[in-house]
């Protein structure tokens, strides 16, 4: 595949998360303004609900993809030396497994519980 292709690539994945991360934000707040929860148990229970959940967990997924495809643009564009581009990718990598790790965590204790 040619650079420009991944150039391609990169700037759909970033619109795309955009515009999910959009419509998660405008649902979660009408939802919220239109029926909010009483108490932080009736919070969690939205919370748990499997579609809510589901889209939740998509959230996220498309907000660490999103940071990931912005980070490593900017690293390659900016990091001239190889070493440092690749210890600054590798770096953001880890942190943002371990973010979404952390996320899947908490996410699975709403439901487990």
């Amino acid at each position: 595949m040619s650079r420009r292709a991944q150039g391609l690539r990169a700037w759909l994945w970033q619109r795309l998360s955009a515009v999910y991360l959009l419509g998660y934000a405008l649902f979660v707040f009408t939802a919220l303004a239109v029926s909010p929860p009483e108490s932080y148990a009736a919070w969690r229970a939205w919370m748990s609900g499997p579609m809510v959940g589901l889209a939740t967990a998509l959230f996220f997924g498309a907000l660490l993809l999103h940071a990931w495809v912005g980070m490593r643009d900017v690293i390659i564009d900016y990091a001239g030396v190889l070493s440092l581009r690749l210890a600054l990718l590798a770096v953001t990598g880890l942190g943002l497994a371990g973010a979404g790790l952390w996320v899947l965590r908490t996410l699975y204790s709403l439901h487990s519980q």
